[in-house]
């Protein structure tokens, strides 16, 4: 089974006033939907663009992966555990938000930040907060979340490139940037195709292209 969803079906939030723009995949506050809760493990994938000064202020997580790419732009990082980070393009960072952690995120430079943040289901709640920052993630480094049965492959195609994506039994491809061909589809950015038991489908790049794909094993 493979379903495309499409940039512009993603339901908005944010706060523009406040230079806060999202756009989610997923059924997420007022725009609930019963039949777009999580695909696997996956319960979020948003794309989050803030302006210079923008951010937001100081809240809670618990049971939850969250996974944050940047695109273009500085993360401003700060968490109850006392960590703060500056998050740059190509840079993997995961907050396992665990029993219980309250943290911040800005946009503390001069630049527009754009980034896409995806939330995971774990497998077990509870536990304690853990953070990781992995800086400058190669294509063919995969960074699993084993927490939530699920690993995380990146992939950066020049026009006309290929590349074979891992077989699972859910399979989440976004386009950062580009275009491929992909599931006998055509995915620009922000499109997204959800994959159940596709065995190893080939994308192929019609400019150039970066794709974030998540291979999980269920729910």
């Amino acid at each position: 089974m493979t379903d495309i969803r499409r940039a512009d079906e993603r339901y908005p939030g944010g706060e523009p006033a406040a230079g806060i723009e999202t756009r989610h995949a997923f059924s997420f506050g007022p725009h609930y939907d019963p039949d777009n809760l999580r695909f696997g493990s996956l319960i979020a994938c948003n794309e989050e663009r803030l302006a210079p000064g923008a951010g937001f202020d100081e809240h809670p997580h618990s049971h939850t992966e969250i996974v944050t790419w940047v695109v273009e732009g500085e993360l401003t990082h700060r968490d109850s555990t006392g960590r703060k980070t500056v998050v740059r393009p190509g840079d993997v960072q995961r907050l396992s938000a665990a029993s219980g952690v309250r943290h911040v995120e800005r946009n503390d430079g001069t630049a527009p930040l754009t980034f896409v943040q995806m939330w995971l289901a774990p497998r077990e709640s509870g536990g304690t907060p853990a953070y990781e920052t992995v800086r400058a993630l190669p294509d063919t480094v995969p960074f699993p979340v084993p927490e939530a049965g699920a690993v995380l492959h990146v992939r950066r195609l020049a026009p006309g490139g290929h590349t074979d994506l891992p077989a699972a039994p859910y399979l989440y491809v976004h386009v950062v940037r580009g275009t491929v061909r992909l599931a006998g589809g055509t995915l620009g950015p922000g499109d997204a195709a959800r994959l159940v038991d596709a065995g190893s489908p080939r994308a192929t790049a019609t400019a150039p292209a970066e794709l974030l794909a998540w291979a999980m094993t269920g729910r």
